[in-house]
């Protein structure tokens, strides 16, 4: 498929469609909070979600044909004015949250009735309405201080959602509280970072700094600047060791802010510490290449190995996937740190595979949940006799985040690893061969008890998913395989991305 030729709106309709991408979820999440029912709200939440998909997907195309857009809010013209600025990249983090999101709301009609107590539906929406909005305003807006104020709107609402899992287990309240204070600190980071760039450049508009800071020498507010920005973003994306709120968060929250904190969340922040490091600080300053040498290398090699083996060793499923999660980041990090656009490229597309493989693994647990409510490794024995379906889609998920030829995951690992093979980077494809090994490991558990266990005596029967769940996860588990084998719709944006943020770089 081909983005240029890709025309799903009308040329009226596609000119707004930056803003409505962000609007419409906005908008829905106050229809949501108001909403008579909970079956009303689940309504709103998967239009909303739908249409904000279909804005991303209208996006996407109309940048692959003109480049860079520009949507100027309020008439004025950047840098004095506020403006959404889109590019590959961002197009491409944003289809992934529309996806992810809309495929999440139709799931969430069955996850909540068991997991969310029923007064708090519509506002579990609402919330999880406005998470999804903060994402893309994210990864559209051109102004670093709009990226902040994007970035705790989609936070406060995934602080709640997280908390509304305690009906299902009570450590979701605690699990929600780390997140708030680590989230808090990564904020208040990122924040005094963009205000020592400000007082450097007297800009807020991301272009303009970018412009502004290419004329300055070795200055030590930008340098305090960009420390403070990536330590706060680093919190955010769960860069180790600063991802001791993740594993919680997903392990005790409900499963549909579990799947779309998995599949979007740490890639937004990624996705804003990417524009930081290649766009904003053009031309590799020198503390930017130390950072992605000295800095970025070793932890994603360090979250890689460790925790993959705190993978290997967990006894609850969810956390397993969780600490799999931090190593996946690792992984991504990997790829930046080779400083080119091969690497970038090979970073943003597996940031895209492992979106979606986790969605459809942390999907398929939560069917699961739904007749069982398991939490131990052990509790899922047996369980693809009784629900074929379900475990097939897990287990194609799982394929791909082992990186099995045929799947979208061995394609993204194994561009990063021709990456690190081209820059003479060979300890970074051996670091990663070691944790495609060490996941192997965990995820080989993960099937043996799935397929081959008989279940305990007296043990919950699984039952297979309702229609409502079995739908988006096997679409989830299918993009999986197709991009596997033919990926060219976000290898082309992950491309053109890394292609124009190396640009201006040597």
């Amino acid at each position: 498929m081909q983005l240029e030729a890709l025309y799903v709106a009308q040329p009226a309709l596609t000119a707004q469609a930056p803003i409505l991408a962000i609007a419409v979820p906005l908008i829905g999440a106050c229809a949501a909070a108001l909403a008579p029912s909970g079956r009303a709200g689940w309504m709103i939440s998967v239009v909303a979600a739908m249409v904000s998909a279909w804005m991303a997907l209208a996006v996407a195309g109309e940048v692959m044909r003109e480049g860079v857009i520009l949507y100027q809010l309020g008439g004025f013209a950047p840098p004095a004015g506020i403006a959404l600025r889109v590019d590959a990249m961002g197009a491409l983090i944003a289809l992934l949250i529309g996806a992810v999101g809309t495929l999440a709301a139709v799931f969430s009609g069955h996850s909540l009735a068991a997991e969310v107590r029923p007064e708090k539906h519509t506002l579990f929406q609402a919330g999880f309405l406005l998470a999804q909005a903060g994402m893309v305003g994210l990864v559209y807006t051109g102004d670093a201080f709009n990226a902040f104020v994007f970035l705790e709107v989609s936070s406060i609402g995934t602080y709640a959602l997280v908390a509304a899992g305690e009906r299902r287990d009570r450590r979701a309240l605690p699990a929600a509280f780390n997140y708030l204070i680590m989230g808090t600190i990564g904020a208040t980071f990122y924040v005094i970072g963009v205000g020592f760039l400000y007082g450097a450049t007297g800009t807020l508009n991301m272009a303009d700094m970018a412009a502004r800071l290419g004329t300055l020498d070795q200055n030590a507010a930008v340098q305090a600047g960009f420390a403070f920005i990536v330590a706060g973003l680093g919190v955010k994306a769960a860069m180790f060791p600063l991802h001791g709120w993740l594993p919680g968060a997903y392990a005790h929250g409900p499963s549909l802010i579990s799947l779309f904190l998995a599949a979007t969340a740490t890639k937004a922040a990624i996705y804003l510490m990417a524009r930081f490091l290649f766009e904003v600080f053009p031309d590799g300053a020198a503390f930017g290449d130390m950072f992605l040498q000295w800095v970025l290398a070793p932890l994603g090699a360090a979250a890689v190995i460790v925790c993959s083996l705190q993978a290997v060793f967990a006894r609850e499923l969810r956390r397993m996937i969780a600490f799999s999660s931090v190593a996946q980041v690792g992984f991504i990090f990997l790829g930046f740190s080779l400083a080119n656009a091969s690497g970038l490229s090979a970073a943003l597309f597996y940031m895209t595979a492992h979106g979606l493989m986790k969605a459809a693994m942390f999907m398929a647990l939560g069917g699961l949940a739904i007749s069982i409510g398991a939490r131990r490794l052990e509790d899922f024995a047996g369980v693809a006799r009784e629900a074929p379906w379900t475990a097939v889609a897990f287990g194609i998920g799982a394929a791909s985040l082992v990186g099995t030829p045929l799947t979208m995951g061995f394609l993204a690992k194994w561009q990063i690893m021709e990456a690190a093979l081209a820059g003479g980077r060979i300890w970074i494809f051996a670091v990663m061969a070691a944790g495609s090994v060490l996941t192997l490991v965990y995820v080989g558990r993960i099937i043996e008890v799935m397929f081959f266990r008989e279940p305990a005596p007296g043990a919950p029967r699984a039952k297979e998913s309702p229609v409502g769940v079995l739908v988006p996860l096997l679409i989830l588990a299918g993009l999986s395989l197709w991009f596997g084998i033919d990926a060219s719709l976000p290898q082309q944006l992950a491309q053109a991305g890394a292609a124009s943020l190396f640009e201006v770089r040597p």
